[in-house]
């Protein structure tokens, strides 16, 4: 029996933290709160521009796992987070898309946050906050987990590491 490519990336997690541990460097990470979607309650439109001007929507990614997370680079759990989200996008490929949703900031700011945090995933802008609005999020991160067939699973609030044991509760069965 093989480990999947998730679960070493998991183990290889849990030494990197017990070393940090043990050399007294380990940060602590903000709560998070994740519920289930409401069972029959659809799934708000998402379809929002870049910065360079590539329209990006859940149309699109129908048959994929999408993560769709609200951040502000002025949110210092949002940017806490960027990191394993970034990773879980890598780890995962095609099979799995991470919408990075910026609210409100200039392009120029957030593309300057993901450049220097060394960022590639796909950045739409919701600069009028209108869609977080429609999404009702008041919390900052605040991250839904999509089904392959468009539906919202999960909502989370709060700093998540998308690496961890809890984060592959919520996605590893939707990837199945």
């Amino acid at each position: 029996m093989t480990a999947s490519p998730f679960r070493l990336f998991q183990l290889a997690q849990c030494l990197l933290g017990l070393a940090l541990l043990l050399a007294g460097g380990l940060p602590a990470h903000a709560a998070s709160e994740a519920a289930a979607w409401p069972r029959g309650q659809a799934t708000p439109a998402l379809a929002l521009a870049d910065a360079q001007g590539k329209t990006w929507s859940l149309a699109d990614a129908r048959g994929k796992v999408v993560i769709v997370n609200f951040w502000a680079s002025w949110c210092e759990p949002c940017r806490a987070e960027m990191p394993s989200l970034q990773s879980l996008a890598d780890l995962y490929g095609n099979e799995l898309v991470v919408l990075a949703v910026n609210f409100k900031e200039r392009d120029a700011r957030a593309l300057q946050f993901a450049q220097a945090a060394g960022l590639s995933l796909p950045m739409p802008m919701d600069r009028d906050g209108a869609v977080a609005a429609r999404w009702g999020v008041k919390v900052f991160p605040s991250s839904f987990i999509i089904g392959r067939d468009g539906q919202v699973r999960w909502r989370v609030s709060g700093e998540v590491d998308w690496t961890g044991r809890e984060a592959a509760r919520w996605i590893e069965p939707l990837l199945k």
